[in-house]
């Protein structure tokens, strides 16, 4: 994982600071990584294919499925209960929907997941179940970044893969969310109001750097994915119909399970 270097040990250290910036400032080296990393790069050039969209789309499944389940079990601990805000934010079921649309109503029986994405829905898991304040670390990142770059993405994602209507972007929408910005007020307001020992607050902030790191190992398992099953989709495109893929069962490495978008790209980070 990533090491925390000095200036970043001394936004931990700095206890007057707004958690919110805090992370910020924490995650700002390992931010520009993840940006870099050769698929976002893609979809920063507008470059982004239909296997890979595909492949995003199931890697985040898994990551959402383990983070909206541990929010769901901690909705009342006091460190989950001020950003807990399912009707708004919650991704789990627009995802089943692009998943539909792409792979049909077997679509569990049919996607394709890397390790890098079983391990940070473990990591998921873990501190759902043994160290609640921690979840806010991942809720922040991802859907305050999904938050701000989802119509972006949504539009480079349409028009980089030739979709003719919204079916299968229902990911970038939030209909709960009439004012993106102003909503972004709020949940940086709830989340600053949160009770944290000098010691949980380290433990957040650093959080938030395995939150990106785990999201940068997710992107580079899918990108080496994408050289074995590109060949196959090739292959199989002409014989099938553009919603539909090669019969891929689903995958359990030897860690086990899921894209993230994981966060997708640089436009999805901003927050």
């Amino acid at each position: 994982m990533e090491t925390v270097n000095s200036a970043q040990k001394d936004d931990m250290q700095n206890p007057g600071r707004d958690l919110s910036e805090q992370i910020k400032a924490a995650t700002k080296e390992i931010h520009v990584r993840a940006e870099n990393t050769q698929l976002m790069l893609s979809y920063q050039k507008g470059q982004i294919t239909l296997p890979q969209y595909k492949l995003l789309l199931c890697s985040l499944y898994e990551i959402y499925k383990a983070l909206e389940e541990e929010m769901d079990r901690n909705a009342s601990h006091p460190g989950v209960a001020p950003i807990y805000f399912p009707q708004e934010l919650a991704r789990l079921e627009t995802l089943e929907r692009d998943l539909e649309h792409f792979f049909g109503q077997e679509w569990r029986k049919r996607v394709i997941i890397p390790a890098a994405t079983h391990r940070y829905t473990q990591r998921l898991r873990k501190i759902g179940e043994g160290n609640p304040k921690l979840l806010v670390a991942h809720a922040y990142t991802r859907y305050l970044g999904d938050l701000s770059g989802g119509q972006i993405l949504g539009k480079i994602t349409q028009k980089s893969i030739g979709l003719s209507s919204g079916e299968g972007l229902s990911f970038f929408s939030f209909p709960g969310v009439s004012s993106p910005n102003r909503f972004k007020q709020l949940y940086r307001s709830r989340m600053n109001s949160i009770e944290l020992t000098k010691e949980e607050r380290e433990g957040v902030l650093e959080e938030a750097i395995m939150a990106f790191e785990l999201n940068i190992q997710v992107f580079n398992d899918l990108q080496k994915m994408l050289s074995v099953t590109e060949e196959a989709y090739g292959d199989q495109e002409k014989a099938e119909t553009p919603a539909t893929i090669p019969s891929l069962s689903i995958v359990h490495l030897s860690l086990g399970i899921c894209v993230a978008l994981a966060t997708v790209g640089m436009g999805i980070y901003v927050f």
